[in-house]
């Protein structure tokens, strides 16, 4: 029967001949030297040219990659070889290696070594360590040397074909050949090893246009292989599967069987002559270069041919020698997630077929290897033969007696006990089947499934599915398509319940429910309970489970599920190269998760006990996603996600808890939201406190009209550095001169006259002032470019009603602020008002300063300066009132101590002049020791001591540092001096624009 082997394009790269190609053995690279000196890397997963090396203007006939160096090694027809990075584009190296053309070239794969092989008869191996020295010369062949190869079972000893029609085997460090292999009637082209440990061939390809197979034990040909029109180019014995390739002039690709040598498939891509083949070890893909071009082929299935069955002994192929080993056998040994398991290998002998598939059945008992289309069923145990058959694909039935094979396209034959037991024609043909708890069958009109038993039409669904996947228990399947998954819930009471005359050829219409569609592609998978476990085309590890996809773990590698061990709680996978690691998946969690989604709330409940705390969390996201918040806050043990949900399911107290246990300022801010929801204005002001958003805190208290919380807000705004809150307080609360401070503090001097323009022209001159002073050192004439109101009335016709409404303003405000909230609504906003208008009504006159007079200015400064000195204080009078007590007892005590008749007054305390001012209770004065004169300490108080602690002690009094009403009164100078100058400037400008006009 003919080889299952699928194969599959990667990729189609057109150019110039290409004479050599190669495969990098961890990059989705290929390799191409090309006849016009050219070298091209592409990447066949992005179908994309990577890297492209001019090397010569002569052909380029071989090229290697050497990934341990980073390094691409090519020889040409100017007979020499170069040495490029590929990861920096750079030359390394290059040297003259021949007299004559270069043909060839091989990689030692551990040693620093390569073999070259050229027209001039002569075979060069060369150490790059030793400065690229050549190591070794081969000669023995009379015409050119057409391809050298390493023996991949024998690092030191190598073949080489040459058209003196021979093929001889060579040892490192022997000048002469091993032996020679003599049977061509032409010159032959190209050679390779098997790369299996069971049979000691080589294969030849030669102009007479036969291949060869040799032993090169007993140097003998052991067959010969004819079918190609023209000479024979490129020959290759696959590294992984049973397959010899061979490549012709004839521009044709043939696919041979390597036990049977039966011609499997031909491959003609009408890219003319065929020149090289390049098979890669771990691979399935293949590289082959063409006169037109180079393509990569995949061929046949990565996946391994390997089983595990319910009590974890796993069987698999390695070519055709069949190994068992058992997890049981580990005993106690700790075994962490994806490392691989240190197995006890026992070999149970071959296999007279080649395995593509292995699989055991339900129970365990028995395993079936299928390949080469036949299969042969064995105990799982010693490996004994129980049936056989010819079979294209095989499938075991739910009943661990019953099977199904597939012989051909159209003929689908059941099994029971080893015997037939039925043969059924499917009606749109048979392109696969899968079995399960229902037989299915694929065909190009879609998924047909049967009745094992009856072979009824259950239900037909238009998918073209990769694979099929039931549960234990029959009532979930997975389909699997190249792109996506479908998970269906089978209705096996409807199918029983079916009135036969109402069953159409689509089968029973209730038969399946849908319940998801994923958009992945599944590799491998298998079903725990309603848990369907599987890997996906990342290489990650996920579970489906009521909808929601769980990843398990990230693979570093394409990895295959093999089972579940319910007793050990691990996930088992396997790779190609039949390594197998396992995964940490508790049972108890899947039991839970498979309870919820039956609704099964009392077993639930009843396993949830056991479940791991470490796992509590994921199984409360699982409750959340099925959309039981209240029972996934009551399982979750992470402080985020149980805050989360209960925010969602508003239950106030618990997040307040938890916002108090672990506290931060989003979750107050999340918090004080739903208290705000649920009207808990008292715990949203609490929260929006503790999470310091001012601009909420303003929000609450203006809305609620608290004129208190507001002051406090104020307050503690400008501390924070948060100005806006700050201006925005002082504002709603009419405390305009407040608001202003902010601006000039914060340096908005702009905005400051401007505002005071609107809201407090009393202080425009002053701001204006400030304003100029700022912007002159940076532009003087954009400074003096700026008109004062009182400099300049005729620009402000209506500055000094203003004035007046100002005061009127002042005054009502005064009094609205005893008013009762129940007549805001007869209060008509000031925007809507003509407060000058009412002014003039009223008849009322305030005393305005007169801003142009020295002394009007002066008055104004005193009281601003005097202002800011009280504010100062005020913010200062805690930090003050700490420091200051333990000073002044120590003062007292020192001036006691030395002068027993100065005594102080109660209500007294000494300070220096130093010390900051602070604000005394009532009938307590301040003492200056060290400022005043002892004449001024006796008017202050008669009874008071002559003189400081200091001249008690016969000291003379330094001299005193300026006190507080010192620099209070320097301050107001210093602005009457900024008034005095604005003043003579305005006057100046005054003159010149009286001389102007």
């Amino acid at each position: 029967m003919p080889l299952k082997l699928d194969v599959k394009r990667k990729l189609l790269a057109r150019s110039d001949r290409v004479k050599c190609v190669d495969l990098h053995p961890t990059e989705p690279w290929m390799l191409c030297s090309l006849y016009n000196g050219n070298i091209h890397v592409w990447n066949h997963e992005s179908q994309q040219m990577v890297k492209t090396f001019e090397v010569c203007d002569v052909p380029v006939r071989a090229a290697r990659f050497v990934p341990r160096k980073n390094w691409i090694v090519s020889g040409s027809d100017d007979m020499l070889v170069r040495v490029f990075n590929y990861n920096t584009l750079e030359r390394v190296h290059q040297f003259e290696a021949h007299s004559d053309y270069i043909r060839s070239i091989a990689v030692h794969p551990t040693q620093p070594f390569i073999l070259t092989s050229s027209d001039d008869m002569l075979i060069k191996l060369w150490n790059w360590d030793r400065q690229w020295a050549c190591q070794q010369v081969f000669e023995g062949h009379t015409h050119y040397v057409m391809q050298v190869v390493f023996n991949p079972k024998d690092n030191n000893t190598f073949a080489s074909a040459s058209l003196d029609f021979t093929v001889k085997v060579w040892q490192l460090g022997s000048a002469t050949p091993n032996f020679t292999l003599d049977g061509h009637s032409k010159g032959v082209n190209c050679v390779d090893y098997y790369h299996g440990g069971e049979k000691p061939y080589i294969i030849s390809g030669a102009d007479d246009r036969q291949v060869k197979i040799w032993d090169y034990q007993n140097k003998a040909c052991v067959q010969t292989l004819d079918g190609h029109a023209q000479n024979i180019s490129a020959v290759c014995f696959h590294p992984e599967l049973p397959v010899i390739l061979t490549g012709s002039e004839d521009g044709t690709v043939r696919i041979w069987h390597a036990n049977t040598y039966r011609l499997e498939n031909t491959l003609n891509y009408g890219l003319e002559r065929v020149w090289t083949i390049q098979a890669l070890a771990g691979s399935n893909n293949m590289a082959l270069g063409y006169d037109e071009g180079s393509i990569l082929i995949k061929l046949g299935r990565e996946e391994p041919a390997m089983s595990m069955d319910a009590s974890g002994k796993i069987i698999w192929a390695k070519h055709s020698e069949v190994q068992q080993a058992n997890l049981k056998a580990m005993g106690d040994t700790e075994v962490k997630d994806g490392e691989r398991l240190p197995l006890q290998i026992k070999d149970m002998g071959s296999c007279e077929i080649y395995p593509q598939t292995i699989s055991h059945n339900p129970n365990g008992r028995f395993v079936v290897v299928c390949g080469d289309g036949e299969y042969i069923i064995y105990t799982s145990m010693a490996l004994r033969s129980k049936s056989f058959g010819s079979a294209q694909e095989f499938v075991w039935a739910q009943d661990s007696s019953e099977y199904a094979v597939r012989e051909n396209a159209s003929t689908v034959k059941i099994f029971k006990n080893f015997k037939e037991k039925k043969t059924f024609k499917p009606q749109y043909g048979a392109d696969g089947i899968f079995g399960g708890f229902l037989l299915a069958v694929k065909s190009s009109s879609g998924l047909a499934l049967f009745d094992w038993e009856t072979l009824d039409l259950i239900r037909r669904i238009d998918i073209q599915p990769r694979a099929v996947h039931w549960s234990d228990n029959g009532n979930m399947v997975a389909i699997c398509t190249e792109e996506s998954f479908f998970v269906l819930k089978y209705n096996a009471e409807a199918v029983a319940n079916a009135n036969p005359e109402a069953i159409t050829e689509e089968g029973v219409e209730d038969a399946f429910d849908v319940l998801s569609e994923v958009n992945e592609c599944v590799k491998t998978g298998v079903w725990v309970g309603d848990c369907f476990i599987y890997t996906n085309s990342v290489n990650r590890l996920n579970y489906y489970v009521g909808g929601e996809i769980v990843t398990i773990a990230h693979l570093d590698r394409i990895m295959y599920v093999l089972g579940y061990l319910p007793k050990e709680s691990r996930l088992y996978l396997g790779d190609k190269e039949l390594n197998v690691v396992s995964y940490s998946l508790l049972v108890s969690v899947l039991e839970y998760q498979t309870a919820v989604m039956r609704r099964d709330f009392d077993t639930a409940d009843r396993v949830l006990p056991i479940i791991p705390k470490e796992q509590r969390t994921r199984v409360a996201h699982f409750l959340e996603k099925q959309g039981f918040k209240k029972q996934a806050l009551a399982v979750s043990v992470d402080p985020e996600h149980r805050f989360e949900l209960a925010l969602q399911l508003g239950d106030l107290k618990t997040a307040l808890q938890l916002a108090q246990e672990n506290a931060t300022e989003q979750r107050w801010k999340q918090l004080a939201e739903l208290a705000l929801v649920q009207s808990q204005f008292g715990l949203a002001q609490r929260c929006l406190h503790q999470a310091q958003d001012f601009p909420g805190m303003l929000l609450l208290a203006t809305s609620a009209g608290d004129a208190n919380t507001v002051q406090q807000l104020a307050k503690n705004a400008v501390p924070a550095g948060k100005y806006n809150v700050a201006f925005l307080s002082y504002f709603l609360l009419g405390e305009i001169e407040k608001a202003l401070a902010i601006l000039e503090e914060t340096g908005r001097l702009p905005e400051a006259a401007f505002f005071a323009k609107c809201y407090a022209p009393s202080h425009t001159a002053r701001i204006v002032g400030k304003w100029k002073d700022f912007l002159g050192q940076t532009n003087e004439k954009a400074a003096q470019a700026l008109a004062d109101p009182v400099g300049y009335e005729n620009l402000f016709p209506d500055f000094q009603e203003s004035l007046q409404a100002e005061q009127f303003l002042k005054k009502e405000m005064t009094k609205r602020r005893q008013a009762p909230a129940r007549i805001y609504p007869q209060v008509r906003p000031n925007h809507e008002r003509n407060l000058i208008e009412e002014v003039a009504v009223s008849g009322e006159h305030f005393d305005i300063p007169d801003f142009k007079s020295p002394a009007s200015r002066k008055l104004i400064a005193e009281e601003h300066v005097i202002k800011q000195s009280r504010e100062h204080e005020r913010f200062a009078q805690p930090l003050v009132e700490k420091a200051l007590h333990p000073y002044a007892s120590e003062s007292k005590q020192h001036i006691e101590k030395n002068n027993p008749s100065t005594q102080s007054r109660p209500d007294q305390i000494q300070v220096s002049a130093h010390d900051s001012l602070t604000v005394l209770p009532q009938g307590v004065s301040i003492v200056l020791s060290d400022t005043q004169t002892p004449e001024a300490s006796r008017q202050a108080e008669p009874g008071a001591a002559p003189a400081t602690a200091f001249q008690q002690q016969g000291q003379s009094p330094s001299k005193s540092e300026p006190n507080e009403v010192d620099l209070l009164e320097a301050e107001i100078d210093m602005e009457m001096e900024k008034l005095a100058f604005d003043d003579a400037e305005e006057d100046l400008e005054l003159d010149e624009n009286e001389d102007l006009m």
